[in-house]
């Protein structure tokens, strides 16, 4: 992109994909050429308890900047599209949208869950399915009629029984802990997830994370540990793996036959840094069980960063040419969001694609 370009008045669209894990950011013109982006690295999803959008408001400033825009002024752009981990029912969408509207970005103000965002990137077609599984796991059916199916998503609260990288987290540390004391089968993850951390024993990871000297979100930072394990032959390490690859292609299954798209070929997106992985057995158990209930589905893992989706919702609002479409493909990849706010910490650099 030639950075000596002129600085625009005002974008067509500032798409956000926020999740568990970064937050990207992009500024577009009605032709789908990008005007500013920003990429922060840290949990940026919505938190509804406290309604913090903090992390929201530190990208969109860095992406406004980038692109020469003032991000205090008037609205930067006519449409924002904002595709959010968290943003799980209606009334979610509706309470972090009146907080955005607040900041005067945008002249109109959209908010959708991130699994719209993973579906339009990839896919076309305008229906499917899509199953993010990065830092958390959720799910969105779209069908040709424009009936929707979603989930809450809220752990096993409702109903989620194996939730993400954050669940594969907690499960190679109880499994690391019940190899050391007894109860367990033996693992690598014994001293895989100590070292991981620093430390020397599992018991010693525990409870430094039991009395907050280390953030019980970090835990995501384990699951390269166990795909890692997994591929090395660890039967502990593979067991947690084939657990979450079920849970997926239960929430993919479960979609496809509430809409009933069993006989058709619906798209079936893969996003999210479980899928990054380069695990093939992960990969085919999760294939397989979808392919037993939809035989001709068109399975896919998403291979562009979600905020090209989130870009493309964008334009769809404002009616944009299709050739658009093609610019967002062309200037949006993951070499393209690379611009870090702040210090990348040990962290960050341990969950990123999560």
């Amino acid at each position: 992109m030639d950075r000596e370009r002129s600085h625009p008045r005002r974008a067509a669209v500032l798409a956000v994909d926020g999740g568990g894990s970064k937050a990207d950011a992009v500024l577009l013109d009605r032709h789908g050429s990008l005007l500013g982006k920003a990429h922060r690295l840290g949990r940026s999803d919505v938190d509804m308890r406290r309604l913090a959008i903090d992390p929201l408001v530190e990208v969109v400033d860095a992406a406004c900047l980038d692109a020469g825009l003032s991000p205090n002024g008037s609205a930067v752009a006519t449409v924002g599209m904002y595709c959010l981990a968290g943003a799980d029912f209606p009334l979610d969408e509706r309470r972090i949208g009146r907080m955005l509207d607040r900041l005067g970005r945008t002249e109109r103000t959209l908010v959708r869950n991130d699994t719209f965002a993973v579906l339009r990137a990839g896919s076309e077609r305008g229906w499917g399915v899509a199953v993010v599984c990065g830092a958390g796991l959720n799910c969105l059916g779209i069908g040709p009629d424009g009936r929707t199916v979603r989930f809450p998503a809220l752990g096993e609260l409702s109903g989620d029984l194996a939730a993400g990288g954050e669940w594969v987290g907690i499960r190679a540390l109880a499994a690391a802990v019940r190899a050391r004391d007894g109860r367990g089968e033996r693992t690598a993850l014994e001293g895989l997830v100590p070292h991981h951390f620093g430390m020397g024993r599992p018991e010693t990871v525990m409870n430094a994370i039991y009395r907050g000297r280390v953030g019980s979100e970090r835990l995501m930072e384990l699951a390269p540990v166990v795909v890692r394990a997994a591929l090395s032959g660890d039967a502990v390490a593979r067991n947690i793996l084939n657990e979450q690859a079920g849970e997926v292609a239960l929430m993919a299954t479960a979609t496809i036959r509430r809409l009933r798209l069993s006989s058709t070929d619906v798209d079936v997106i893969l996003g999210g840094g479980m899928f990054q992985a380069d695990d093939p057995e992960f990969l085919r158990r999760v294939e397989n069980e979808i392919l037993r209930v939809a035989p001709s589905a068109r399975i896919a893992i998403l291979r562009v960063p979600p905020i090209v989706g989130a870009a493309l919702l964008g334009l769809d609002e404002l009616g944009a040419p299709a050739s658009a479409s093609s610019r967002v493909r062309e200037e949006i990849d993951h070499a393209t969001i690379d611009h870090t706010i702040g210090r990348r910490s040990a962290t960050d650099r341990s969950s990123r694609g999560l």
